[in-house]
């Protein structure tokens, strides 16, 4: 089977380096364009009017529909699954999540906070009593598929390059029972604050595959077309424990790499 990119071993070290890999053409604008459709009728917005556009974000439930589906489980993306999470280790998508659409406004989201997406503990009923651990259990990647072209204006999701390698490290102390959102929120993530910032830019088609550890954040839409993308985790395969030698995976060589260094 040829390599993913002109080298797949390149796509794994920025990977392991950044914390995240962007994927071009991971699925087609036909398919986006199918999906958006779903969304727009279940957001009670009217694409031509933008009077309708009231509120600067809609969150949607989690959607299990065909377009979707397809998108998020096409052979290119299955195969940067493979190559970062491990062949064997990871699950196909069997729903996207919430979904986020992003209108343009003026006014502040009241959601644009840095954070990291927390991947157990679902039985709270407070998010921020959610955890992660330093095995990441519960969550192979995080996922940012851009089901419509986004620009620097159009609330690009943020992302702190290399994150994932301090974040690592705060986890280790904590063991198995890892750290709630609350307790890593308590520094409001300074010790990522240097890292460079990226934007998760491109056309619909676009996928961002990130370590589980990458602080990222929302951000206002200062641009004209709403914003879609979705943002659902990569499940591990059962008990899967990153960071262990073994697992092969860049997931879990970039926690380790993280480690050495720290």
């Amino acid at each position: 089977m040829p390599p993913l990119f002109a080298s797949s071993d390149a796509m794994r070290a920025d990977f392991i380096r950044d914390g995240f890999i962007r994927i071009d053409n991971a699925f087609s604008a036909e398919i986006a364009s199918a999906a958006r459709e779903i969304l727009w009728r279940d957001s009670g917005c009217d694409p031509k009017r933008p009077a309708t556009w009231t509120r600067p974000v809609v969150r949607l439930g989690f959607y299990a529909d065909e377009p979707f589906l397809v998108a998020l489980n096409t052979p290119r993306l299955h195969r940067a699954y493979d190559l970062l999470a491990g062949a064997g280790q990871w699950m196909p998508l069997a729903a996207v999540g919430t979904f986020p659409i992003r209108f343009p406004s003026p006014d502040d989201p009241g959601d644009a906070g840095w954070h990291v997406d927390v991947s157990f503990g679902h039985d709270k009923a407070d998010f921020m009593d959610w955890r992660a651990n330093v095995t990441s259990r519960g969550r192979a990647l995080l996922l940012i598929a851009l089901f419509s072209d986004v620009g620097p204006a159009d609330a690009p999701t943020r992302l702190r390059v290399g994150s994932h390698h301090s974040i690592a490290r705060r986890l280790v102390p904590a063991g198995a029972a890892g750290l709630t959102l609350r307790e890593l929120a308590a520094t409001d993530f300074a010790e990522s604050a240097d890292c460079r910032e990226a934007w998760a830019t491109g056309p619909a088609g676009t996928v961002y595959a990130c370590h589980p550890f990458l602080v990222h954040s929302a951000q206002p839409h200062r641009g004209r077309a709403p914003r879609f993308i979705a943002q659902p985790a990569l499940l591990p395969r059962g008990a899967v424990a990153f960071g262990k030698s073994e697992d092969g995976s860049a997931m879990g060589e970039a926690i380790r790499a993280a480690l050495a260094a720290g």
